[in-house]
């Protein structure tokens, strides 16, 4: 038989019984709707969590933390003088799989400007602090060798402390050149970052829903407490000066033999190559040893875990939201199994002088499975329409923390299920109008 003969009978076997079709594919079109919406939604929040890992530097962004060192050097821990510079110029010198180490010391500190303070945490470190936490400049420069070598009194700023310490200023505003005081001590900008924001806080702001909870916060007198959490608040709150100003300014103490004491507040390197992400480690290990004389004071906080999570995460999601999405496709295929097999009974005469004119046994079983494929098809494009308006209304009555990610894979998974479900529901009406007897079937009412 002619596909496109059974697919135009299929189409008028619809039209001549609306109503009816549209309750048998229901089903299918719930399904459909259900199924997209859940991949649509589980992929928002795997946005949200990859961003903000991203927002902490990437899966390559390694953390050397300090830990108890082991009970065999316990005696001997006091030998080692923990994170220090001297770390710092190790790894740049004897761990060639490590392209960035990034040492960060940090000071609670006062800043002002005229008349207005906020209280503030100071970070000191090194110009490729800028690359490892994918910050950007958005006036001025970042901090640059020169400034380390010479100790310079230079700050760069996060956007929020920007509008903090310039209130009246329009957005926009460019304070490099001004001057600020950190523990009464002058510093001038030399530049500051842009305004770092997640999708869900764009999406929150350009709909009045951020500046609602500040201003309902402030009349409560709790403007900070009650901030939504944002993973991009350690880089719009940033002050970043050089660590060597730091040292010299804020953490002046000498060890026991009268030289400086660099110990850090945090150290981190980022990993060359994936790949040899475990090499890496055991390389950054190895010249810590050496640092450390021997002592394993310190170890390593990567992002693999992390990541591993959030797929772990977002996949148990989507399965568990795929049964219930296809226990509404089995339904529907239920559905369209019974109607295809009502359409046969009222069909008996039909196919028997089909049958009786020529027509085989294959033309019968394809122009039902035909039909019931057509109404899988049309089921899950109507699925697809209704699914966007289920996600527009989830949205509207409930904005969810990240948006709705509609993908590709996901409608053609949705719709390939629609028709999946189709042509199987067709199967045993199909193969059970084929195996009707010409004779009875004309003698049929």
């Amino acid at each position: 038989m002619n596909f496109w003969l059974g697919l135009l009978i299929g189409l008028k076997e619809i039209s001549a019984h609306k109503f009816r079709s549209f309750l048998t594919m229901l089903g299918v079109i719930l399904g459909v709707a259900s199924l997209l919406s859940m991949f649509a939604l589980t992929e928002g929040i795997a946005v949200g969590m990859r961003e903000r890992l991203e927002a902490n530097g990437g899966v390559e962004r390694v953390s050397i933390d300090p830990k108890d060192p082991s009970q065999e050097v316990q005696e001997i821990a006091f030998l080692s003088p923990g994170r220090t510079m001297l770390d710092v110029e190790a790894l740049e010198r004897g761990a060639p799989l490590v392209d960035l180490v990034v040492p960060e010391s940090y000071q609670s500190a006062a800043l002002s400007r005229l008349n207005l303070t906020e209280r503030v945490r100071v970070t000191g470190t090194v110009p490729n602090f800028m690359e490892s936490g994918k910050f950007e400049i958005e006036h001025g420069r970042m901090l640059c060798q020169l400034d380390l070598d010479h100790s310079h009194r230079v700050v760069v700023l996060g956007a929020t402390v920007v509008e903090e310490l310039w209130p009246q200023e329009d957005e926009g505003f460019n304070p490099v050149g001004e001057v600020v005081s950190i523990n009464h001590i002058p510093f001038t900008v030399v530049g500051t970052f842009p305004f770092f924001e997640s999708d869900s806080a764009k999406r929150r702001r350009e709909a009045g829903i951020t500046e609602a909870n500040r201003e309902r916060a402030n009349r409560r007198g709790h403007r900070r407490s009650s901030r939504h959490y944002d993973p991009f608040s350690r880089k719009n709150n940033a002050v970043v000066i050089p660590i060597s100003t730091m040292f010299y300014d804020f953490k002046s103490a000498q060890n026991a033999d009268g030289s400086p004491n660099y110990k850090l507040d945090q150290l981190a390197v980022r990993v060359l190559d994936l790949h040899r992400f475990e090499d890496s480690l055991e390389q950054v290990r190895t010249v810590l040893n050496r640092t450390h004389r021997g002592i394993d004071d310190f170890g390593f906080d990567t992002r693999e875990e992390w990541f591993e999570n959030i797929e772990s995460s977002v996949r148990a999601t989507r399965i568990s939201g795929s049964l219930i999405a296809g226990i509404s496709l089995l339904v529907g295929g239920i559905g369209i199994t019974n109607i295809m097999l009502a359409s046969i009974t009222e069909r008996i005469r039909e196919i028997g002088v089909r049958r009786a004119i020529g027509a085989r046994q294959r033309d019968i079983f394809v122009q039902i499975v035909v039909e019931s494929a057509v109404i899988g098809v049309i089921g899950g494009l109507l699925g697809l329409l209704t699914s966007l308006g289920v996600l527009k209304f989830l949205v509207l009555i409930s904005p969810a923390e990240n948006a709705p990610v509609i993908t590709l894979t996901a409608v053609s998974i949705a719709f390939g299920f629609a028709v999946a479900i189709g042509i199987l529901s067709g199967l045993y009406p199909a193969f059970k109008a084929s195996r009707l007897d010409p004779i009875e079937a004309l003698r049929w009412g």
